[in-house]
């Protein structure tokens, strides 16, 4: 037998695989942490990617807003925030004139001991004002009018709009829409009001194949993200890149669209593996926690796992589901992928401008349900609550990988221990 293990909540769910199944693991080139995250983070600061250093921009700034990503995602804040807020004083800008912006998107707020935790620093937590974006406040909003191309509206926050200094912080991760997170995206989705976001998240936009994981070229999401980020005048960024032990391999700053570029450059070789075959079956997670927190992110892994999945095969998702399904609008979609089926539904959700809210998840999992068959490992979710999943819904994982391999005549097994972080490319050469 073999073992072996995919991420699940705060661990990791393992299964045992026969020896006469042949099994392939994908995951990111072997991880090379960084042995003094405090300099690194403190030298990046001074080695600006196409911009001026950061205390020199805060030299030049009466006040700055800082956006950071929501719990959503394992960024390191702990290690960086601080520093870079004291980098921020010294230059000159009293700390009551810093504020922490939570890029909730349409995501609930972070609070408590949850905000503890994403901001990772109790002096920062003490010491700097933080407030959470919410995207259906009009009075926390600044109209810049529309984007050239595809003319959607944009509305942000006005707290980092007014803000002198402008800074964003994230992961540089695929992303199964905007082909890399991080960067620009902090800005739109995750400070921008819901009719930008449900602009550029509709249907017409979904349906591109361009928008997929870790495509720039033609991707409509990012096309109209460089366009707000140029309709909001200068803008840094933090960007880093961490391993599946969640140590921190990579960090930098700058300008925000040369950095992001810089880093997703740096990390497309340990993301994107091309692979040479499909499998009957696809075992993968959501990443354990904090993504696999609810079913709505989930879909990520299965959207990320589909290139490498035979047609017809069975692709078996892990994912812990802590806090259930996800928003009541996510719900109201599943419902309607249900109540009409996959065509039907896809066939409504193209005749719309607007997005309703978080429809467009359950868009994107539409595609691999076309591709095979989908399975749910999860303890996190009610018996109406799978029903909603529109797939197989079973809470034994060796259970789950069983029953697939089994059916196959020539049974072949791909492992993705960290879901939608790692993309799998099929490739016939």
């Amino acid at each position: 037998m073999v073992s072996v293990g995919v991420r699940y909540g705060q661990g990791e769910k393992t299964v045992h695989v026969p020896d006469h199944i042949p099994v392939r693991i994908f995951r990111k080139s072997d991880s090379h942490p960084i042995s003094d995250p405090d300099a690194a983070v403190r030298a990046c600061f001074h080695s600006p990617v196409g911009s001026d250093t950061l205390a020199g921009l805060a030299a030049e700034a009466k006040n700055a807003c800082i956006a950071i990503c929501d719990i959503t995602r394992p960024v390191p804040n702990g290690l960086f925030l601080r520093p870079m807020i004291e980098t921020m004083i010294r230059a000159g800008i009293p700390v009551d004139r810093i504020t922490i912006l939570v890029a909730t998107g349409l995501h609930r707020p972070n609070l408590g001991t949850e905000l503890d935790g994403l901001i990772g620093d109790p002096w920062v937590r003490q010491n700097v004002s933080i407030m959470n974006h919410d995207a259906h406040d009009d009075g926390q909003h600044v109209s810049l009018g529309y984007t050239k191309t595809r003319q959607t509206v944009v509305r942000l926050n006005r707290q980092f709009v007014d803000a002198d200094l402008k800074i964003v912080t994230g992961l540089v991760e695929p992303h199964f829409m905007a082909g890399y997170s991080g960067g620009r995206k902090v800005i739109a989705p995750g400070i921008a009001h819901h009719e930008t976001i449900r602009t550029f998240h509709s249907a017409k936009f979904m349906s591109d194949p361009c928008a997929a994981n870790c495509n720039f070229v033609g991707n409509p999401l990012h096309e109209e993200q460089l366009q707000i980020v140029d309709m909001l005048g200068p803008v840094y960024a933090v960007n880093t890149v961490i391993d599946e032990q969640r140590r921190l391999n990579r960090i930098n700053f700058g300008e925000v669209v040369a950095s992001h570029l810089e880093m997703v450059e740096a990390v497309r070789s340990d993301c994107e593996l091309k692979v040479d075959k499909r499998f009957t079956t696809v075992l993968t997670s959501a990443a354990g926690y904090p993504l696999d927190q609810t079913y709505y992110q989930s879909i990520k892994g299965m959207v990320g796992a589909i290139e490498i999945l035979e047609p017809g095969g069975d692709l078996i998702i892990a994912s812990a589901c802590s806090e259930g399904f996800g928003s009541a609008a996510f719900r109201d979609s599943q419902r309607q992928l249900i109540e009409y089926g996959p065509d039907a539904l896809l066939e409504r959700l193209m005749k719309k401008s607007f997005a309703d809210v978080d429809e467009w998840q359950t868009q994107k999992q539409i595609a691999p349900m076309k591709k095979g068959v989908l399975h749910l490992c999860t303890d996190g979710l009610s018996p109406e609550e799978e029903t909603l999943t529109g797939v197989n819904c079973c809470n034994d994982l060796q259970e789950l990988l069983n029953h697939s391999l089994s059916r196959f005549e020539r049974p072949s097994l791909a492992v993705i221990p960290e879901g939608p972080y790692v993309i799998p490319k099929w490739t016939m050469e």
